[in-house]
C-alpha cells in the first residue's frame, strides 16, 4: 500500500492512473460543492462527506457515524472510483477534511493518500464545474474491527487516546458544537491542524513523530484517535501511519457521541 501523504510531482508523475478526490466540507455550513464548482483541481470528482462518508447523526451515534458500506460503495461508484483505483484526496484545509475519505479507502483495502498542501499545492489554473467520470464498480467491505474503537475503548484508559481538536476545545474553555465542553478523561490533545507547516503541508516524519512521542505514542503501540465528530481524527491516524508508528483505531462517535452520555468529562490541560 502506498504512504498515506504523497505530493504533488507523485501525483503528475502517475497522471491517469490516480482519481483525485476533493473532499471539501465546512463546519460553519457553507457548502463543499459550491466550492468545487468554483475551482478545483483537474480531472477532481467531488466526494459529499454528509452524504457518502457518514451517516445520519444522532446523540446516540454522534455526528458524523461511519456509513453502511453498501453506501460508501456506492458513492464511490457513482464518481467513478474503482475497486483498484489508487485515490488522492485533497480539501482546502491541509488534509484534514478529506483524512477521512482516505482513511475509510485504507481501512478497507485500498490505496488512498492524502495530497500534501491540498489544494494549495496547486499553482494552475482551476477548473470550474463538474467532473464526469465513467460509473465504476466498487465492492462493498466492512468496516474492519481491529481499525475502531467504541465508546467503552475510548474510555477504559488501556490505550493512548489522542484528541484531534485545537487546544481550547480541548480544555473545554469553549465548545461551539457539542452537549457540553471538555474531553474524555485521560485523553492527551494532539491537534490535527499541528501536523502542519505554515504552508499547510505535513511536518518532516522526524518532527511528526517527536510530536507523537511526547503524548506517549510507541511504535506499533495500541493508540485510539477521536474529534468531534470522527472526521478529523483521520488526520491523527493517517500522520501516525505516515511516521511509520502503527494504524492505530479510530472512534467515530468521538466527542459529539460522549458528551451526549452521563459519562465523566474532564475540563483543562
Amino acid at each position: 500500500m502506498i504512504d498515506p501523504v504523497v505530493d504533488l510531482q507523485w501525483v503528475r508523475e502517475r497522471e491517469g492512473r490516480v482519481v483525485l478526490a476533493d473532499v471539501r466540507w465546512y463546519l460553519d455550513g457553507r457548502s463543499g460543492r459550491e466550492a468545487y464548482e468554483k475551482g478545483h483541481l483537474p480531472g477532481a470528482v467531488f466526494v459529499d462527506l454528509d452524504r457518502w462518508l457518514a451517516r445520519p447523526g444522532s446523540p446516540a451515534e454522534g455526528r458524523h457515524p461511519l456509513p453502511d458500506p453498501q453506501v460508501f460503495a456506492e458513492g464511490m461508484a457513482a464518481a467513478g472510483i474503482g475497486d483498484d483505483d489508487t485515490v488522492i484526496g485533497y480539501d482546502d484545509a491541509g488534509g484534514v477534511i478529506a483524512a477521512r475519505l482516505v482513511w475509510m479507502l485504507r481501512a478497507t483495502g485500498h490505496d488512498a493518500a492524502l495530497l500534501d498542501g491540498g489544494l494549495t499545492a496547486y499553482e494552475g489554473k482551476l477548473v470550474t464545474g463538474p467532473t464526469a467520470r465513467t460509473p465504476a464498480v466498487f465492492t462493498p467491505r466492512p468496516w474492519p474491527e481491529d481499525r475502531l474503537a467504541d465508546i467503552d475503548a475510548a474510555a477504559d484508559g488501556s490505550a493512548v487516546v489522542l484528541d484531534a481538536r485545537d487546544r481550547s476545545r480541548f480544555r473545554g474553555d469553549a465548545e461551539p458544537v457539542d452537549p457540553r465542553a471538555g474531553h474524555i478523561p485521560g485523553a492527551r490533545n494532539l491537534p490535527c491542524r499541528e501536523n502542519l507547516d505554515d504552508k499547510g503541508r505535513f511536518l518532516p516524519v522526524s518532527q511528526l513523530r517527536e510530536r507523537f512521542a511526547a503524548v506517549g505514542v510507541e511504535e506499533g503501540g495500541d493508540v485510539v484517535s477521536y474529534c468531534g465528530s470522527g472526521v478529523t481524527a483521520c488526520h491523527n491516524l493517517l500522520a501516525l501511519e505516515h511516521a511509520g508508528l502503527g494504524t492505530g483505531r479510530l472512534y467515530p462517535g468521538s466527542w459529539s457521541q460522549y458528551s451526549a452520555t452521563e459519562r465523566v468529562a474532564e475540563t483543562g490541560d
